[in-house]
């Protein structure tokens, strides 16, 4: 029986006007969908035009400038419900998601359908549960005593699998489903057993375990940051933008 890592996989990424998930915005994203190791992966692009202005710090990151996407980008209200119907099909096909820090990704675009469709992420999984596959919380229980950081770049580097154009969402997406399955394979005695649903439960868990340990970092080093323990979607903020 093929292992969940030698499947299909599907992968999300976006990339924004910056990191605050409550008042940022969405300005690219992709969805890839493989299904299988070596098969020639279906990647779906969307460009938005956010309405607001693109911060020079972010435009150094991702490259997309306000007169890009003035001039190419789409407005997001029709472009949010396409993204969370493409994820809605993933879920009903019984394919994992990949996302690299989801928590981030997803917490994104439920604020985007707030703002823009009056919905919610959740609105679109009441029938059909996503299982999440985040590359960034399965390395940190699996290598937990690993030294350095743990970006997408620097997974690549460790598990040996290629990034071209980093930053860029389809690029992003296809390298951390790549880092997945690499992932699978190299803890396989401690990973094959487990079916995506229960991996997406334990990665809830184990998330909350990774937050509380950075908390703790923090405070001893006398951060006032705080680390949100949830995962792979931050509840509603009573303020939200």
């Amino acid at each position: 029986m093929t292992c969940w890592y030698e499947g299909p996989l599907a992968a999300f990424d976006t990339e924004t006007t910056g990191v605050d998930v409550e008042t940022d915005r969405i300005v690219s994203a992709s969805v890839v969908v493989q299904e299988g190791p070596a098969i020639r992966p279906r990647i779906s692009r969307w460009l938005i035009n956010p309405g607001v202005p693109v911060p020079a710090s972010a435009t150094a990151v991702h490259g997309l400038t306000d007169e890009h996407l003035q001039r190419n980008g789409r407005w997001p209200s029709p472009v949010m419900e396409e993204i969370a119907r493409a994820l809605a099909e993933q879920a009903a096909a019984g394919r994992p998601l990949v996302i690299m820090n989801a928590p981030f990704d997803l917490t994104m675009l439920d604020r985007e359908l707030r703002r823009h469709r009056a919905s919610s992420l959740d609105d679109w999984f009441e029938s059909t549960p996503l299982l999440v596959l985040d590359p960034r919380v399965l390395d940190k229980h699996l290598d937990r005593y690993r030294k350095g950081r743990r970006t997408l770049t620097d997974l690549c580097a460790h598990y040996g699998v290629t990034l071209e154009g980093a930053h860029d969402a389809a690029a992003d997406a296809m390298a951390s489903l790549e880092v997945v399955r690499a992932v699978g394979r190299r803890f396989a005695t401690r990973l094959e057993r487990l079916s995506p649903a229960e991996l997406h439960t334990l990665q809830a868990v184990w998330h909350a375990a990774q937050a509380r340990g950075l908390q703790a970092w923090f405070a001893k080093s006398g951060s006032p940051e705080a680390v949100d323990p949830a995962w792979p979607l931050r509840p509603e903020m009573p303020a939200a933008a």
